[in-house]
């Protein structure tokens, strides 16, 4: 069975779709992009400030279904400029300990509201 997942601590779906999926001990979490759940805009113009941003609204999906950082498997970063890599990577790393979940990063063309990283995650909690 999936249950949908949902937080006024991240903020909402944009679209038709879910802040996440659970599956038995899975989470499926859509991609996060730098919003502040408050005002809905973007938490700034640089890549430090929109990286964080990003983990704290995984960090509430993450919580609204009882699973921190250490249950994430799988993430996905998206980036529109690669040349933000080892700033993101530095603020991600920050969030993550060994072993570290896999992980896909893609340069992209653009993102939702003109942000410049989206990270979507996948959890499981044994």
């Amino acid at each position: 069975m999936k249950t949908a997942i949902a937080t006024s601590d991240a903020p909402a779906a944009i679209g038709p779709y879910s802040q996440a999926i659970a599956v038995g001990n899975m989470l499926f979490c859509a991609g996060q992009i730098p919003l502040v759940p408050a005002t809905g805009e973007l938490a700034g113009p640089d890549i430090e400030t929109q990286t964080r941003q990003v983990f704290a609204n995984i960090k509430a999906v993450l919580a609204a279904n009882g699973m921190t950082f250490a249950d994430v498997v799988k993430t996905t970063v998206f980036l529109t400029d690669f040349a933000d890599f080892a700033a993101m990577n530095a603020i991600y790393q920050e969030h993550f300990a060994a072993p570290f979940p896999a992980r896909s990063t893609v340069g992209v063309a653009a993102l939702p509201r003109g942000s410049k990283v989206e990270i979507e995650v996948t959890a499981f909690q044994s």
